[in-house]
């Protein structure tokens, strides 16, 4: 039995996106640096996207030679003017595990209507193949499944060598994991996950290999202006110099540098990656004590450290339908909510019926320490109330 707990978190907010702010962030230290109501050619709103652009290649130690941009539509646009600009003059391979490589695999077959692609597809909870990638094909994937807690091991399955580029979705997993930039040609984020950023803005990542994929191919279909980062028979460098293709928020902007200053002072990727890999494990060494939840993802080589899922196992609680389960996770969920102890932590509607906890690099090791006793004591009071009646 466990008791209602007295502590709450500081700041009890654990949504896998948007992401609880930078420690210390108030609003108000935003307004000497912003310039609202300027427009974004400007001089001074200008240096800011660029300083964003060599802020993020310093802070994830980016090989000298790889472009970054800034772009409309959340990291979905990022990758999205990727595929439509880019995919092919090869076969695709397109690994799914999770319901945003889906939709990337969903898009490549229907929208871009490419006929040679394989879909490699693993359940909730697993990985597909990685062994079974073509040499001769792009492939397409995500490298932290922000709903299904799994992420890839490392990149030693992608050839070094290999003739076609790589499609990484990294949304979830920059500042969070350790990336192999050498394996990664197209790599795309957002700024409302690790960094704790707002919306609306995504941030694309060319290897130069990526980069003569757009100087020497054009594809033969429409490609909408948000997703436009090639010309005709080369690159759109203005993009990657601040030049951005639609008006970005100067809010969004200064807040994108706070967050960034802040990675910074901290030391960049690595000491982001070392707090995420921390928030994992008081994570892990609490549900491996428990008897009614675990981590969905059984492999723990594969099972992300930032956005973590996890599936209730009680025997009552799995005699439920998936509807049940469901609706008895919106009680526990709106119950934690109520008290304030946690906002926002349903699993993913694609998902298994469950919990997702964000644990990357701005949410703070002593308010996860405080949410897990509230974790208990809710799924406890609603099983002697629903399960057990």
């Amino acid at each position: 039995m466990f008791n209602k707990p007295e502590k709450l978190p500081s700041r009890p907010h654990f949504s896998s996106g948007p992401c609880v702010k930078r420690p210390g962030w108030d609003v108000n230290s935003l307004y000497s640096n912003s310039l609202l109501g300027r427009s974004h050619r400007s001089a001074k709103c200008k240096e800011q996207l660029e300083n964003i652009i060599e802020l993020t290649k310093e802070t994830l130690d980016l090989p000298n030679d790889y472009c970054v941009a800034i772009t409309p539509g959340s990291n979905t646009g990022a990758f999205e003017a990727a595929l439509w600009s880019m995919l092919g003059p090869l076969p695709v391979d397109a690994l799914v595990w999770e319901s945003f490589s889906s939709g990337w695999a969903y898009d490549i077959k229907e929208q871009l209507a490419l006929t040679d692609i394989r879909i490699l597809s693993a359940r909730y909870g697993e990985i597909s193949d990685l062994s079974g990638i073509r040499e001769r094909s792009d492939i397409c994937f995500v490298w932290n499944g922000t709903t299904s807690g799994v992420r890839v091991p490392n990149a030693n399955w992608i050839g070094k060598d290999r003739m076609g580029i790589t499609f990484c979705d990294a949304t979830s997993a920059v500042f969070a994991q350790e990336l192999d930039w050498e394996k990664l040609d197209v790599t795309t984020f957002s700024w409302q996950k690790a960094m704790g950023g707002e919306g609306g803005h995504g941030v694309l990542i060319l290897s130069p290999k990526a980069i003569n994929r757009l100087e020497n191919f054009v594809p033969d279909r429409p490609i909408p202006k948000v997703f436009r980062i090639g010309t005709n028979g080369g690159l759109n460098r203005g993009l990657f110099e601040g030049k951005t293709i639609n008006t970005p928020s100067m809010l969004c902007v200064v807040d994108a540098l706070d967050s960034l200053s802040w990675i910074k002072g901290l030391g960049g990727w690595k000491a982001t990656c070392d707090r995420t890999s921390k928030n994992f494990q008081i994570i892990s060494d609490w549900y491996q004590k428990r008897n009614w939840v675990t981590n969905l993802v059984k492999r723990e080589n594969i099972q992300s450290n930032s956005s973590v899922c996890l599936q209730i196992v009680d025997k009552q609680f799995l005699k439920l339908t998936d509807s049940e389960k469901w609706i008895f996770i919106d009680q526990m969920t709106s119950l934690l909510e109520k008290h304030e102890a946690a906002f926002d932590i349903k699993g993913h509607r694609d998902g298994p019926p469950g919990l997702r906890i964000w644990c990357g690099p701005t949410v703070e090791l002593e308010d996860l320490k405080c949410l897990l006793p509230w974790l208990d004591w809710a799924f406890q009071h609603l099983k002697e109330k629903n399960l057990e009646s």
